[in-house]
């Protein structure tokens, strides 16, 4: 089959790499390039270990408090809530508990296949080198804070995920530049993170092409059922063959809605500072819950960022959010660089109310398969996303249930 791919991200090249194992001619489409949306700038965890969806209980209990703090984890640019209000509500409604139970299932059904995909995958590409299994934490501040997450903790453990609670002294050892703030923390040994998302995007893409993958540079207005299908872009041009896979991220909700799809995506804003010449302070990432990011030791230096702000695609960046995470930060880990020194940036992580991404074919064809929406996990779940595309394509049964996944669940 001839198969076009709107988005040159993560999930889109995992998906392109997917469909040339099976032998499909395979064109890449992105107004950019590869690695210019949240692919670039991510936290660069593989954190298949977290089951947490978004929306929960947990998550309401503690949005007041947020939004009390305009720059803390949780924020709403006011020229924006009315825009959101409709996509809150949805968040609110799979905040229910048995709403909950099914994200949850699905979550973990989709992250059990992520690390054996992104073994395979990077291993067939020579690219596994690009990742790192030291494992990773969750570090708390407080014996309070660190005592009420340890029924979740458990909750991992009754699933099959290695964790081990561990005081201060055991944290000190695994990571020297903690500082005297934290008391305690759990440690996944099986988490993993990757050199730099952007370099192992640009690499995947440089792959691709390898293979025999087409690139084509446009803006794509619309998306056309078929036969042929066909995907219109602005300058005029038209690509048409077989299929057409929509792994677009945050920009993907208007392709879906030509073809009959109201998905509520929206973005979560994410914001972070890298600091190129800071290597060394961290062996693996480091989270922070409660306090709304984490550090990540890349090949390319230090990388401090996370929390959410809902404001969607337009509005301009604020990056007193980044400087109030790396304010915590500071508080936290011994040597930290000074902020001035690092490099700002903010992405769209594409989002669904459910925290669950989009897989599956569109309302109006099987020609067209959406691959969109995995929010904080994208990177984590891409590969697994791409041979999951591919089963749709051939008509194969998946390895899991995709009906928590389904396009017109809403």
């Amino acid at each position: 089959m001839r198969i076009t791919i709107i988005g040159a991200g993560l999930v889109g090249l995992a998906s392109a790499h997917a469909l040339r194992d099976e032998g499909h001619e395979v064109t890449i489409v992105d107004r950019e390039g590869p690695a210019a949306g949240a692919s670039r700038g991510n936290a660069g965890w593989l954190a298949h270990t977290d089951i947490d969806p978004i929306a929960s209980p947990k998550m309401l209990r503690q949005v007041p408090k947020f939004l009390l703090d305009p720059l803390g984890p949780l924020a709403i640019r006011p020229s924006y809530l009315w825009q959101i209000l409709p996509w809150l509500a949805r968040l609110i409604w799979a905040s229910r508990p048995g709403n909950l139970e099914r994200s949850v299932k699905g979550l973990v059904s989709l992250q059990m296949l992520a690390m054996p995909a992104w073994t395979q995958l990077s291993g067939d590409l020579g690219l596994a080198r690009h990742i790192h299994r030291r494992g990773g934490l969750f570090v708390f501040a407080s014996h309070a804070a660190f005592d009420e997450a340890k029924p979740h903790f458990r909750k991992q453990m009754d699933l099959g995920i290695a964790c081990d609670l561990l005081d201060q002294p055991a944290l000190r050892q695994l990571e020297p530049m903690l500082g005297d703030a934290i008391v305690g923390g759990a440690f996944f040994p099986d988490a993993a993170h990757v050199s730099d998302p952007r370099v192992l995007t640009e690499a995947l893409f440089e792959a691709a092409l390898a293979r025999g993958c087409m690139f084509e540079r446009g803006d794509v207005t619309a998306v056309e059922a078929g036969p042929p299908a066909r995907v219109r872009l602005a300058d005029g041009r038209t690509l048409q063959g077989d299929a057409v896979v929509v792994a677009c991220g945050a920009w993907s909700r208007p392709l879906a809605a030509g073809l009959g799809d109201a998905v509520p995506l929206d973005t979560e804003r994410g914001y972070n500072v890298s600091f190129p010449d800071a290597v060394g302070l961290l062996s693996r990432p480091v989270a922070f819950p409660g306090h709304g990011f984490v550090a990540t030791p890349m090949e390319t230096g230090l990388r401090i960022g996370g929390a959410v702000e809902l404001g969607g695609l337009e509005l301009a960046p604020n990056h007193e959010r980044s400087r109030a995470l790396h304010a915590k930060a500071s508080r936290f880990l011994r040597g930290c660089p000074p902020y001035d020194t690092g490099t700002k940036w903010m992405g769209f992580r594409p989002s669904i109310p459910d925290s669950l991404p989009v897989i599956g074919t569109a309302r109006a064809t099987d020609r067209v398969v959406y691959a969109f929406g995995h929010g904080h996990y994208g990177l984590t779940q891409s590969a697994a996303t791409g041979r999951i595309v591919a089963d749709l394509l051939a008509r194969r049964p998946p390895p899991i249930d995709l009906a928590p996944f389904s396009p017109q669940r809403f």
